[in-house]
């Protein structure tokens, strides 16, 4: 059984920075692409950056030149650096396994607070 724990998160004034971490057990991720995902209150859980196994990265046009995805595939480790941190950035943060893959059980997720 794979288990997802992410930290991180926090009270961050707008314009800051945080970085969020996501460790796993159970499964090594260097054999996955890997996703971080937010929910924002009443919303959908939407996807907010993907690292391939070759450490090619994506990002939510929302999140674009301010965030960036990262790994760690000794530590089996994902990272999520977080700069110039918005309002509309709050949100509960995930980690998980990208498709074609199932998702593995979720994690109780870090939460971001962004303001002033």
């Amino acid at each position: 059984q794979v288990q997802l724990v992410e930290s991180g998160g926090g009270l961050v004034q707008p314009g800051g920075s945080l970085r969020l971490s996501c460790v796993g057990s159970g499964s090594p991720f260097r054999f996955f692409a890997m996703d971080w995902y937010r929910r924002a209150p009443g919303q959908q859980r939407e996807l907010v950056a993907t690292i391939s196994i070759g450490d090619n990265t994506t990002y939510a046009d929302a999140v674009k030149g301010r965030f960036t995805i990262s790994r760690d595939n000794v530590k089996n480790m994902l990272y999520l650096q977080m700069n110039s941190l918005k309002v509309e950035d709050t949100a509960v943060y995930y980690c998980n396994r990208a498709i074609p893959f199932p998702s593995w059980p979720w994690g109780q997720g870090t939460q971001v607070t962004v303001s002033s």
